[in-house]
C-alpha cells in the first residue's frame, strides 16, 4: 500500500452497528486530496417522514468535498479523516485486506464508534 491508498478512488461501506447501522455510504476520494460522499440508500439521516406516510424516494444526499488526511498504519491498513460540512469528523480505519471498516464519527458534543464492511467500487 501507497502512502495515500484511497486517493483516486470511490469507496462503500456500510455499517453494521451504531446509529448509522444497515446504512450505505459512498466516499470519492479525488486525486485533489478532496473526498465527497453520499448516503446511497435510504433516507437522509434526521429527515421528517412524509405526510402520507411513504417513504421518500430519490437522488441520495451528497456532501460537498473536504480535505482529508490519510495515514498508512501498515501495509493493510490506513486511517482516513475528514470534516464534514455537519461539523462531524469522521475517522476511519480501513483494512484493505479483511475488507473491515471501523469509524468514530464526533462533534463537540459526541464520540460515536461504528463498524462495518467496505469495498473499492472504482477509480476516480
Amino acid at each position: 500500500m501507497g502512502p495515500d491508498p484511497v486517493r483516486g478512488k470511490t469507496i462503500r461501506w456500510t455499517y453494521e452497528d451504531g446509529p448509522m447501522a444497515g446504512k450505505n455510504f459512498e466516499h470519492t476520494f479525488g486525486t485533489d486530496g478532496t473526498v465527497s460522499w453520499r448516503e446511497t440508500g435510504g433516507e437522509e439521516r434526521g429527515a421528517k417522514p412524509p405526510p402520507n406516510g411513504k417513504q421518500k424516494t430519490g437522488k441520495p444526499t451528497t456532501e460537498p468535498k473536504a480535505k482529508y488526511e490519510v495515514a498508512a498504519v501498515n501495509d493493510d491498513v490506513c486511517a482516513v479523516s475528514y470534516l464534514s460540512k455537519s461539523g462531524y469528523t469522521l475517522t476511519s480505519v480501513l483494512d484493505f485486506a479483511a475488507g473491515t471498516v471501523v469509524s468514530f464519527a464526533s462533534n463537540e458534543k459526541e464520540l460515536v464508534p461504528q463498524r462495518g464492511m467496505f469495498e473499492v467500487a472504482e477509480r476516480v
